[in-house]
């Protein structure tokens, strides 16, 4: 499994990368995204951060944690679906900060750090934690962090080229990944019982299971 996430992983981040550099892109930067709130600047500098993170996650000091699992790193969140909760508040902030720098910036570190990334990653051990810079204390083994980036790049590719108006779908990998992290998250929060509703039966679906992010 090793192999096959972190090559979905690069797959993604390749995409992203060649979305950030678009001139759509850059174009639109100080616009409004298709996410209330943020603009298309700050929505490109969150999509850049999944590849920019893996470096900044991967230099980090690691302790002796228990690794969290991608599951419950989405399964645990709260506020997600409420624009100025602390948790969503925090992304724009972060996006933001990174979008500061400019489209040219941001599209070019992201492409040097994916190209550090492509080799850096077919090193490093199955077992390799990396540290959630965001969480002190917290660390994730190095292939269930990817997991995460799939979801968010599968995510976020898709709100960024419908913001600037290009077509740029993820990879089939990471879809697939990105898929079954969000439901296992669903199932974790909600129970299986609430998950079968919202898949058969949505008259019943008083939770919105299926709303991970």
């Amino acid at each position: 499994m090793t192999t096959e996430i972190r090559k979905a992983y690069l797959q993604a981040a390749e995409c992203a990368v060649q979305l950030l550099a678009a001139e759509e892109v850059a174009r639109c930067w100080d616009k409004e995204s298709v996410l209330p709130g943020m603009s298309v600047g700050g929505l490109a500098g969150h999509l850049a951060r999944s590849v920019l993170q893996v470096e900044w996650f991967l230099d980090g000091e690691v302790g002796s944690a228990e690794p969290v699992s991608p599951v419950h790193y989405y399964a645990r969140l709260v506020g997600t679906s409420v624009p100025d909760s602390a948790l969503n508040v925090g992304v724009r902030a972060r996006s933001e900060e990174t979008a500061a720098a400019g489209p040219t910036a941001v599209a070019e570190q992201a492409q040097i750090v994916w190209r550090r990334l492509a080799d850096r990653l077919g090193k490093e051990p199955a077992d390799r934690r990396v540290a959630v810079l965001h969480r002190p204390g917290e660390e994730m083994l190095l292939d269930g962090y990817l997991g995460t980036r799939c979801v968010e790049l599968a995510v976020h590719l898709d709100d960024l080229a419908l913001s600037a108006g290009v077509r740029c779908p993820a990879p089939e990998a990471a879809l697939s990944i990105a898929v079954d992290v969000l439901i296992a998250a669903a199932r974790e929060r909600h129970g299986d019982q609430a998950v079968l509703h919202a898949l058969a039966r949505r008259e019943r679906d008083t939770e919105e299971a299926l709303r991970v992010l």
